[in-house]
């Protein structure tokens, strides 16, 4: 069975000196426009008790143009776009998703613009050249084929000097088939180790930070030594920039494949639900959690599950998965104690790996609540 799903498609681009000027002037005019509408909004509210709605903004955008004549040199479909992100941002806060929009600033680590799909205005004419508007053709690191009709593409200036293009486009996926019986798998994430799974299966912290954390701060040294805004400040700023995009991209690529394999071999996955930004308040372990990211990794899981037409189920967050005997249920509260690895169950006498037995115990529970789930909708066809 296939269905359409969002699909991003991220690439390097090599763009001339010429295009580098024009990329820079469309960042500049998309957080002008966001920034000058955003102000309207503010007063407009502080005067009337309302809002300007995404109509109002975009109608106003032609009399900008005729005051600021800059704002003709770039791509216009990516001033809308500011006006539409400014419009969209705003209905999530109202919903409670978000919070209130805020000035962007030309400090911002990562830059970008948005433009939109009109009329072939974005397409890849051959191997590695593809055309953007108002750039015209670009270079670009094409390391797989884009599929499905392209919706928009998002051009990016990471710190480190670097130039991205993320295409999304609607792609047709198909979902892979269930085993029978279905093939269900518990996910314990830690520190010592990433995550260690019901079937035993252990996938080790290979902690990317940590192994370049002492250059780092090398390099951080001597950027602290340069005088702010000089050529060897800048220079130093991309190398610090760049050790950052390394770990980053290292960390990324790693959660890809662990979630991708997983999810590809399992049909219901459990996971717990972790109140992350509580955790990170602990200050002796708030560097190790944000390193090993659990959050984008959940977030795989989930979008991946979809794509696939896997389930992923969370589990309670107040839900005594280390306590639990696997084998008899029986609660042992001596294992709050982190340091206890090893533990025996009092009333079985079962000999647990802490992370394990936590693992079969989170594997229990999801099966659980998907089976409660089918009852529920009255779905045929019980996991086992």
């Amino acid at each position: 069975m296939k269905h359409i799903i969002m699909k991003a498609y991220k690439f390097r681009i090599y763009p001339t000196y010429e295009q580098i000027i024009l990329i820079n002037k469309t960042i500049g005019c998309s957080r002008y426009i966001f920034n000058y509408f955003l102000n309207q909004w503010n007063t407009t509210f502080r005067e009337t008790g309302k809002g300007l709605s995404y109509k109002i903004c975009s109608d106003q955008l032609p009399h900008l143009k005729l005051e600021h004549e800059w704002l003709k040199e770039v791509d216009s479909i990516a001033l809308q776009s500011s006006t539409r992100n400014l419009s969209d941002a705003f209905d999530r806060f109202f919903k409670g998703q978000n919070e209130l929009p805020r000035f962007k600033s030309k400090k911002n680590k990562v830059q970008s613009y948005i433009t939109r799909f009109t009329n072939h205005n974005i397409k890849i004419e051959k191997q590695g050249l593809l055309k953007l508007p108002k750039l015209g053709f670009i270079r670009f690191a094409q390391s797989r084929q884009v599929e499905g009709r392209i919706i928009n593409a998002t051009v990016r200036r990471n710190p480190s000097g670097k130039y991205f293009v993320s295409i999304m486009s609607e792609v047709e996926v198909e979902k892979l088939s269930n085993s029978t019986p279905m093939r269900n798998i518990g996910i314990d994430v830690g520190l010592k180790t990433f995550a260690t799974c019901s079937n035993e299966m252990v996938y080790e912290n290979p902690k990317f930070f940590r192994k370049k954390e002492q250059k780092l701060a090398q390099l951080q040294r001597i950027l602290s030594r340069r005088k702010v805004g000089s050529n060897r400040w800048n220079k130093q700023r991309v190398k610090v920039a760049r050790m950052h995009e390394s770990i980053t991209n290292a960390r990324m690529d790693f959660l890809h494949k662990v979630s991708t394999d997983i999810v590809k071999k399992h049909d219901i996955i459990g996971i717990e639900h972790l109140k992350i930004s509580n955790l990170i308040k602990n200050k002796k372990l708030s560097k190790a959690i944000s390193e090993v990211s659990w959050s984008e990794f959940f977030r795989m899981l989930k979008y991946k599950s979809l794509w696939y037409g896997r389930t992923t189920m969370e589990v309670a967050s107040d839900y005594p998965s280390s306590q639990l005997c696997s084998n008899c249920n029986y609660q042992n509260r001596d294992v709050k104690n982190l340091n206890l690895r090893m533990w025996t169950c009092p009333n079985c006498n079962a000999n647990h790996d802490r992370d394990v037995n936590a693992s079969k115990n989170i594997q229990k529970e999801s099966l659980r609540l998907y089976n409660e789930r089918i009852q529920t909708t009255g779905t045929v066809g019980l996991a086992q």
